[in-house]
């Protein structure tokens, strides 16, 4: 696993202490994918109700607060393949 995951798995379990409402993944270009859920942030490439895409820049914008994920997704740095809805709710935990 990359450094960039673990580090985005521990900062995103302090960000979502009390989980998330349904099962998303975060896709960080060249690096892995992390998985979202009740139980928190992992490591994992499973099936999820929505899939977000970034490269590892703008993930760690997005994780800093530097990059707002909403501009992330107008600007093309940020896609969403299924739930939109949910990726807003997770968009919104993160800002």
């Amino acid at each position: 696993m990359s450094e960039t995951i673990t580090a985005a798995v521990a900062a995103l379990n302090e960000r979502l202490s009390d989980g998330f409402a349904g099962i998303a993944k975060f896709v960080i270009d060249g690096e892995g994918a992390i998985m979202i859920d009740g139980n928190g942030a992992r490591a994992g490439d499973d099936d999820a109700d929505v899939t977000l895409t970034a490269s590892a820049e703008t993930f760690q914008g997005i994780l800093s607060g530097d990059t707002n994920p909403t501009a992330a997704f107008m600007t093309g740095k940020l896609t969403v393949d299924g739930n939109m809805g949910m990726a807003m709710q997770l968009g919104a935990l993160l800002s």
